[in-house]
Formats: C-alpha cells, structure tokens, sequence
C-alpha cells in the first residue's frame, strides 16, 4: 500500500531539483547582477539584446518563456534605466520592438564577465554541461506553453 505514495515522495520528483538548481544558481547571480543594477530577468532580456540589437515584445517574451504580464513591466524598468527603448514596430504598428540603446551596450562590457564568475559556481565538466543544456533544452521543447504537454512528431504524447 505503501509503494502507491511513493511517486508523492520529493525525492521521486524531477521537478523539485530542477527549481531548487534554479533558485541556487540565480541567487549566485545576484551579487553580480547587483554591481549591474539588473535582476536576473533583465540580464536575460539584455542578453538577447545585445545579440539581437532589436527584437519585437513577442519573439523577446518567446524566447525568454515570459509573458506579456512579466516582460512589460520589466521593459519599462529597462527602458527607464536608459538601457533600451520601445516603439511600434514600422511594418505593423500594433507590434512593439525593442532596441538597445548606446548605454546598454555598454552596459555589455561591464556583464562580459558574469557567464565566467558564474561558472565557478557550478563544478561541471564542459561535456557535463554541454549534457545537461541538452537535457533541459529537450524538457523544454516537450513543454507546451499553454500548460498542455506536446505532442511528439509521430502524434504521441512525449
């Protein structure tokens, strides 16, 4: 009888390391990020920009898995910080692009060495982390953002 509660144990679930991982890594980040004055989410959405220059609201929200609710505000606050700026996209005015500004380039020369101060903070050989990027890469692309699991290509439930 025993054995039928054992999936509700928190050591059987995938889950519970994974956001627990999370919770550790971003609060090493914090101290860096502070020195930036950026959250963890704003470093992310930075970081696509500094790749990107400019990027619509919704591809940014697609790529980062947020929604409108979080990525707003956390613009506004981007933007208000000289960092970046807002607009109606040109090609359709209902569409709203985000580009970065000169200061958030340069912004960039100051955050260049987070990704190796963080790196210290996790004890993973280069094949290890390339493994596990893979592994949640692959978690997330099974993850319907709607809540629903995806379907696999041969149309069964992953």
């Amino acid at each position: 009888m025993e054995n039928n509660y054992d999936s509700l144990k928190i050591e059987n679930q995938l889950c519970f390391p994974l956001y627990a991982c999370s919770k550790e890594i971003i609060r090493r980040y914090k101290p860096l990020l502070d020195d930036l004055d950026l959250t963890y989410t704003q470093y992310l959405a930075m970081m696509v920009l500094w790749d990107r220059r400019r990027v619509n609201v919704k591809a940014l929200g697609e790529c980062l898995y947020l929604d409108s609710g979080t990525l707003t505000p956390l613009l506004k606050k981007l933007e208000q910080k000289g960092y970046i700026t807002r607009s109606r996209s040109e090609s359709d005015n209902r569409n709203l692009d985000v580009e970065i500004t000169q200061d958030g380039m340069l912004l960039r020369e100051k955050a260049v060495c987070v990704p190796s101060e963080m790196g210290k903070c996790v004890d993973l050989s280069p094949e290890e982390a390339v493994f596990l990027y893979q592994i949640l890469y692959k978690i997330l692309g099974k993850i319907d953002p709607s809540g629903h699991g995806r379907e696999d290509e041969d149309g069964t439930d992953p």
